[in-house]
Parts: structure tokens; C-alpha cells; sequence
């Protein structure tokens, strides 16, 4: 793994997340050019990330089953035909059923990162984890302002065809840049069917990999319950703000860049669960600085600057230390334990919102931030059991026979040579 390698598929990533994410962007863009209410074309979105879910269970545990360097190429090829398809798409409907494509097919971070684990040394994988997700962060914050700029300049449709141009160029520049072993055959040889049934199977199995899960499903939770109600918040009188703020607020989350590398190394240095303790504390002071940012103003703003912030950090942080935990378990089976711990994490952000609207409906933004105390309280409490636990001395069975001390080991120079010479 050289760092222009290193380099190209934290570039990879980007370009894969932010193809979920610019569309976001332009949709108002494409209600007007194919002459279609702005609500029905939110779909478009929906349908991104409805493929992309669909990616997670059905692709990307193909990556413990084929040739990795292949399968990546193939499917950022696939994902620029789709880009291509929903740039010339006539109306919604085609569009939306592109989008699906799309979403379904660019799961290449997904891919890249059990591949790169594989493709280090225990001692570097942390490091090289947070570098990919910075790529991806970068690609999820630009993605936006690409998409935005762009459309704006030449309509709706440039976005589109851009991304699919750039996405095919770097398919053919990885076909050729990634080392053999990212085309080795990997050692399973089961079926499909069975494929897709693994990451169930490992999540009973492996009480470390449903131990990730949680913590990323509670922390994810949160994560996505602030920022469905934070353009809520930012809308009301105290504040008075639009969408645009919204969004250049969300580009304070630029400076988790720079941080998930170095979380990374920490975890190299450290392990994983010194890490996630710190970020699950993370999170808990995140949910009582945004509990201070509610009363509005300049204040209240860079108060809500400092807890997203915190909170994105806290959250990208202990996923660096989830992940390399995970990929330790079974080095076979690194991409089915990634669509476990994936899905994991996303169903908790589904229910993370879900539940954010509705403790936002029912007492404001002070019900959201204790909504993000309590989760992350639930992954500490469950971090702090598990530690009792590996330091928790296991008691001998009865009727066990305890060895006596070793009197050898305190036994003087001249006694234990003449120990050795009776052996």
C-alpha cells in the first residue's frame, strides 16, 4: 500500500460518496427542467439511497467471494454507465430508475475498505482506514457544492454526466494501479445465496462484531436525529435561517478530515476500545454543548458549530475504531463482516431520525440532545460492561488443582544453573 495508492482510492471513495450526495443539491434544478413538482423530485434522492442500501446486502459481500481489483472496476464502470443514463434521462421516471442503479452500484467504499485492510499490516490498518474516510468525508461535504455550482451554470444535467466521466477514467486508472493481490482469488467458495446469509450468520457468531454494530447503530442514531432536526431548529424565529446556512454550517465537518487520520493512528497505537471510550464521551458532551445552542443568535450558532463539530468527530472517530476492531476478526470474511456492521449502523440512523422528528415534535430541540445523551449513554454503559468483563479474573472450577507458585523464579543465579544441570 503506497501512499499514491493509498491516495487514489481515498479518491475513489470520494467520488463513490459523493455520487449519493449531490443530488441533494439539484434537485430544485431538475423540478424545473423536467417540469415536475419540486415533492416528486426529492425521489430522486430517495432512490439513491434506497439502490445504495440495496448495494450493501447484495454487492458488497461479493468482495469475500471475487477478485477484488475486478469487482471494483466493474462496478465503478457500472456506476458511470448510470451517471451517463441519468444525465440524458427524458423525465422523472427514467431518472429515478437511474438513480436506483446508481445508488445500487457506486458501494465502492464499501469494497475499498475491506480490501485495503488486507492489503496492510495489523499495525498500519487504523491509519489507513482514517485516510479512506476522509476521502469519503470530503466527497460527502464538496459533493454538494459541485453538484450546486455546477447545475446552476449548465443545468441539471451536468452533474451528472461529469460524475460519470470522471468515475470511468478512474475505473480504467485502477484497473491498472491496483497490486495482484487486490485480484486474488479470496479463499470462499460459497454459494450466493449462502453469501448473502453470512453477515446473519456472523452477527450471532461474533459477540465483538454485534458489540460494533451498537456502538455505531447508537452513535449513528444520534448523529442522524441532529442533523434531520437541525434545519427544523434553524428555520424557527430564534434563528431565522434557510437552507443555504444549513449547508455551510454541515461545512464545519470539513475539520473531521483532519482528524479521522489521526484517530486512526491512535487506534494503532492504543486498540480500539480506548478510542471508542473517548468518543462515546465525545458524544455525550456534543449532546450538552447543542442543548446550549438552542436559544438562538450569533451565540447559539457557534455554540451549534461546536457541538456538530464534536459530535461528527465522536461519530467518525469511533467508526475508524469499529472498523479496525471488525476487520481483526475474521480476515476472510472482512466484506461480509462490513455489510453486517454497515447495516447496522445505517439501521440505527433510520431509527435515529425517525425518533429525532418525533422528540423534536414533542418537546423541541432540548427532547433531540437528551435523545443523543441516551443513546450514547446505552453504547457506555455497554463499552463499560464488556471491560469489567475482560478484567474480571475467571475463578478455577472446583475440584481444579492449582499449580504451587514457582519457586524457581526467585531462586538465586547459583541455584538455578544447578537446577539446569539436574535437568
Amino acid at each position: 500500500m503506497s501512499r499514491r495508492l493509498l491516495l487514489l482510492l481515498s479518491l475513489t471513495s470520494a467520488l463513490g460518496v459523493g455520487n449519493l450526495y449531490f443530488p441533494q443539491a439539484i434537485v430544485p434544478l431538475v423540478a424545473a427542467g423536467l417540469g415536475t413538482p419540486a415533492d416528486r423530485a426529492t425521489l430522486v434522492v430517495t432512490a439513491v439511497q434506497i439502490g445504495y442500501t440495496a448495494g450493501i446486502f447484495l454487492l458488497v459481500p461479493l468482495g469475500d467471494r471475487l477478485p477484488n481489483r475486478p469487482l471494483l472496476v466493474t462496478l465503478l464502470t457500472l456506476s458511470a454507465v448510470g451517471l451517463l443514463a441519468a444525465g440524458c434521462a427524458p423525465n422523472l421516471p427514467a431518472l429515478v430508475a437511474a438513480s436506483v442503479f446508481i445508488g445500487a452500484t457506486t458501494v465502492a467504499a464499501q469494497i475499498i475498505s475491506p480490501m485495503a485492510a488486507g492489503l496492510v499490516p495489523a499495525d498500519r490498518r487504523g491509519a489507513v482506514l482514517g485516510t479512506l474516510l476522509s476521502g469519503s468525508i470530503g466527497g460527502m461535504l464538496l459533493a454538494r457544492t459541485f453538484g450546486g455550482t455546477l447545475g446552476e451554470r449548465l443545468g441539471w444535467r451536468a452533474p451528472y454526466l461529469v460524475a460519470g466521466v470522471l468515475v470511468l477514467t478512474l475505473a480504467a486508472v485502477l484497473s491498472r494501479a491496483l497490486p495482484g493481490g487486490a485480484a486474488a482469488p479470496p479463499a470462499t467458495r460459497q454459494s450466493y445465496p449462502s453469501l448473502l446469509a453470512e453477515p446473519l450468520r456472523l452477527l450471532r457468531a461474533e459477540p465483538e462484531l454485534r458489540r460494533s454494530a451498537l456502538y455505531q447503530a447508537t452513535v449513528f442514531g444520534g448523529f442522524s436525529a441532529v442533523w434531520t432536526c437541525l434545519p427544523l431548529l434553524l428555520a424557527e424565529p430564534a434563528y431565522g435561517l434557510g437552507a443555504e446556512e444549513v449547508g455551510m454550517l454541515a461545512l464545519v465537518g470539513a475539520a473531521t478530515m483532519v482528524c479521522t487520520p489521526l484517530a486512526g493512528r491512535l487506534v494503532d497505537r492504543r486498540g480500539s476500545d480506548p478510542v471508542n471510550l473517548v468518543c462515546l464521551l465525545g458524544t455525550l458532551g456534543a449532546a450538552g454543548v447543542l442543548a446550549a445552542g438552542g436559544g438562538g443568535g450569533t451565540r447559539g450558532l457557534a455554540v451549534l458549530a461546536l457541538g456538530t463539530l464534536l459530535l461528527d468527530v465522536a461519530m467518525q472517530s469511533g467508526m475508524i475504531a469499529n472498523k479496525t476492531r471488525v476487520y481483526e476478526l475474521r480476515p476472510d470474511a472482512r466484506s461480509r463482516l462490513n455489510t453486517a456492521y454497515m447495516s447496522g449502523g445505517y439501521l440505527g440512523g433510520s431509527v435515529g431520525s425517525w425518533l429525532g422528528v418525533r422528540a423534536y415534535g414533542r418537546a423541541g430541540w432540548p427532547a433531540v440532545c437528551a435523545l443523543v445523551a441516551l443513546l450514547a449513554a446505552l453504547a457506555l454503559a455497554r463499552h463499560l460492561t464488556a471491560h469489567r468483563r475482560r478484567r474480571r479474573p475467571i475463578a478455577p472450577a472446583e475440584g481444579t488443582l492449582i499449580p504451587a507458585p514457582d519457586r524457581d523464579r526467585e531462586a538465586t543465579p547459583a541455584a538455578d544453573r544447578g537446577r539446569r544441570a539436574r535437568q
